[in-house]
């Protein structure tokens, strides 16, 4: 008997739909907005908002579509095909800025916050890395001291996607120096209009232009006791928990984005003729498109059976299930194998493309320079390629290497 994933029928219907929006509404004002380099595709983020695609794994009962972590990877994986720059948007909206809301909040904090991020009336954010604390997140030094009702926060976060943009952010912050990440960090929901947040330089950047990338600075700002998210010293847990889909998102994204390279390229290799034959007919090329599909098709088992996992991880964890242990460290190492996996495989499609379209790759209007630079970035932010090995690492190396 074969061993596959089947997506339902109602996730196929959804794929349908997603590709119909993308390319009907979508792309053209992706292209004209990409003519300005750098501009935030405001009015895109505002259709995918208007059509649910923003709130796509959150339940029903709080505004979303409620088709889980499975339906949000076809999302991603579509619009990775698309543009890398609204899938970054939508990631860290849906993945680490909302979700984290659904899984670790209060009702209250649901009922509050969830609809309008869901119907994409507003758009979320996570910040995590400073200045020094990039791979090694539990160096983070912003620091959270409780006076009465309000914690006041100082510090400074850097690479926060949509950070300019958001109207709400999970941000972790220190609330005990002495217990370092375990029971010393905690997650806060700031709210963008909150007295002594600013936003400070937003960057411009080699690739995925149109997302903006900013730094915020914190200074003696006051956040609400009740903007808790989860439990006071137990933040780390729920930014490593957010970061877990969000590798998965990721890794769909790049899905999308390496099949939409394969396409190009075979395009090219059969309209494109050297001494009278398509380029299609010579074995090495033939030979390096076999190799991208391939890996596309390990690729694409990998993301999505980790997308199933991830979403019965999450389905325990916003229900209050009990959660195995033996759960939560699958979901970790799955969604450590799907992202180094896929955002490298990402890069051997870009440069397998690159070589087959030869001196054409260098033209804008063939898209293959730009997927150059937005790929390289999917090797370094939710974790560079290094620290998803060293969790892969520290599984196999504690349990063995078949289980």
């Amino acid at each position: 008997m074969a061993i596959e994933f089947t997506f339902t029928p109602q996730q196929e219907l959804f794929r349908r739909s997603v590709r119909k929006l993308l390319r009907a509404e979508i792309a053209p004002r992706v292209v004209v907005e990409k003519e300005g380099h750098g501009v935030f595709p405001s009015e895109a983020v505002r259709i995918l908002g208007a059509h649910g695609m923003l709130g796509v794994p959150i339940p029903r009962e709080y505004g979303g579509a409620g088709l889980g972590e499975v339906g949000y990877c076809i999302l991603a994986e579509e619009l990775g095909r698309v543009d890398s720059s609204l899938a970054t948007i939508a990631g860290a909206h849906t993945s680490i800025g909302m979700t984290p809301i659904w899984l670790f909040g209060t009702e209250e904090q649901r009922r509050k916050y969830l609809p309008d991020l869901a119907s994409g009336r507003k758009l979320a954010a996570f910040a995590l890395t400073e200045p020094t604390a990039g791979s090694d997140a539990a160096s983070i030094k912003t620091q959270a001291v409780r006076e009465g009702d309000h914690f006041v926060v100082n510090g400074r976060k850097l690479w926060c996607t949509n950070g300019d943009r958001a109207d709400v952010i999970a941000l972790t912050c220190v609330t005990d120096p002495a217990l370092g990440a375990r029971g010393g960090v905690t997650t806060f929901i700031l709210e963008k209009d909150t007295k002594g947040f600013a936003v400070g330089t937003i960057e411009d950047k080699l690739g995925i232009r149109n997302s903006s990338t900013a730094e915020l600075i914190l200074e003696d700002c006051r956040i609400p006791v009740q903007n808790v998210l989860g439990q006071v010293g137990l933040g780390f847990v729920v930014a490593l928990t957010a970061l877990d889909g969000g590798r998965a998102g990721l890794a769909a994204g790049v899905l999308g984005a390496s099949k939409e390279l394969l396409d190009i390229g075979i395009e090219y290799a059969k309209s494109r003729r050297r001494k009278g034959e398509p380029l299609a007919n010579e074995q090495s090329i033939q030979w390096r498109l076999a190799d991208l599909a391939a890996e596309i098709q390990v690729a694409e088992y990998i993301t999505y059976h980790t997308a199933a996992l991830v979403e019965e991880y999450y389905h325990r964890l916003a229900t209050g299930a009990h959660v195995p242990e033996t759960l939560r460290e699958q979901v970790s190492m799955n969604a450590a194998s799907a992202k180094v996996f896929g955002s490298e495989m990402s890069g051997r499609a870009t440069e397998t493309t690159l070589e087959i379209l030869g001196a054409s790759s260098v033209l804008d209007r063939n898209r293959v320079e730009q997927a150059w630079r937005d790929q390289i970035i999917s090797e370094i932010y939710e974790g560079t390629s290094e620290v998803q090995r060293l969790i892969i690492a520290r599984e196999i190396l504690r349990k063995g290497g078949t289980q």
